[in-house]
């Protein structure tokens, strides 16, 4: 039995350096999913700027609205489209063809996709798009190389594009010069994003904001539960506390005598 747990973690421990190798790339984010404001501006900003291609159909208008702290009226008013009620689940009227047409893949429905991906990849994804005239929607990103679906955040962030620069080649050894110049060999990276001035409406600080908002909207929708769960097992564990107690005061009664 030890010799075959011993197979299995060995199997898995490429898995987990790359798994390892690939998070060290992404923006780390702070996720709290008790902040209601922070919920709130990421539900609005789902609804205006994702639920026009993905749905979030596991969840409910009525739900989001109890759980955000938003009245019915306001809910109606604000985020549920026009013709849809209190408490039908967030879906989209886009037919999964037409949108399998126009961008090669039907949008996945993101109810549980920060289950599915992790916040830290979210947070990133979205904040990592570039212009890109070679696309079809004239962007890329980093974190998704060749991305099918256009920046729908970039009114916000404004056009970023993929700056290159030039650094010694790591492979080479100082030895190999350009005969000419005397420096050594060079190669062209392009990594380093950045936004071009005044072409969005929120400053940089204010845009990582609202992705952060949107993300923790995301994550509180994969998982609504959560704040309750915490509650329950904080409540089993004082009763556990006090259970142990009583127990050990029960027992030193009983052994009492016998010393």
């Amino acid at each position: 039995m030890k010799r075959l747990l011993l197979v299995m973690l060995l199997a898995l421990l490429p898995a987990l350096s790359l798994a390892d190798a690939h998070d060290a790339d992404l923006e780390r984010v702070d996720i709290d999913v008790s902040d209601k404001a922070a919920m709130q501006d990421g539900a609005q900003t789902f609804v205006s700027y994702c639920m026009g291609c993905h749905s979030a159909r596991f969840q409910r208008y009525e739900r989001v609205a109890d759980d955000l702290g938003i009245p019915h009226d306001l809910m109606l008013q604000k985020l549920v489209p026009t013709g849809a009620k209190i408490g039908d689940h967030m879906t989209i009227g886009m037919q999964p063809a037409d949108a399998k047409a126009w961008f090669g893949a039907t949008p996945p429905d993101l109810t549980l996709v920060a289950r599915v991906r992790g916040t830290d990849w979210l947070y990133s994804y979205l904040l990592s798009f570039y212009e890109d005239p070679t696309r079809p929607w004239g962007v890329n990103n980093t974190v998704y190389p060749n991305v099918a679906m256009p920046n729908v955040l970039e009114a916000l962030q404004g056009r970023q594009r993929l700056d290159c620069m030039k650094a010694p080649r790591v492979e080479d050894d100082n030895k190999r010069h350009d005969p000419l110049t005397g420096s050594p060999p060079t190669q062209e990276t392009c990594d380093q994003l950045g936004i071009v001035p005044n072409t969005g409406t929120l400053t940089e600080d204010q845009f990582n904001e609202k992705v952060k908002n949107l993300v923790t909207f995301l994550a509180y929708s994969a998982n609504p539960d959560k704040l309750q769960h915490r509650r329950i097992g904080t409540y089993v564990l004082l009763y556990l506390a006090v259970l142990f107690i009583l127990a050990y005061l029960l027992k030193r009664e009983y052994w009492k005598d016998i010393h």
